[in-house]
């Protein structure tokens, strides 16, 4: 069971990492699917840096405690 939330932790700091660096607009990707009015993010989002950082973060701590038990 711990490396399903190692590896749910992994994929976390990954999203939470490519999340950050779009809201820092460090990194730009086009809309893939779309639902309602697509567009690509222009300039930096404050919202989306802190959900990145916040879900890196997350994902980091939930890795490490799943490898960390014994």
């Amino acid at each position: 069971m711990r490396w399903v939330f190692a590896t749910l932790g992994l994929l976390a700091v990954a999203l939470g990492g490519l999340w950050l660096l779009q809201g820092l607009d460090i990194v730009r990707i086009r809309p893939i699917l779309c639902f309602a009015d697509c567009a690509v993010m222009r300039g930096g989002s404050l919202t989306w840096t802190l959900i990145g950082a916040t879900a890196a973060i997350a994902g980091g701590v939930a890795t490490w405690r799943a490898l960390r038990r014994s």
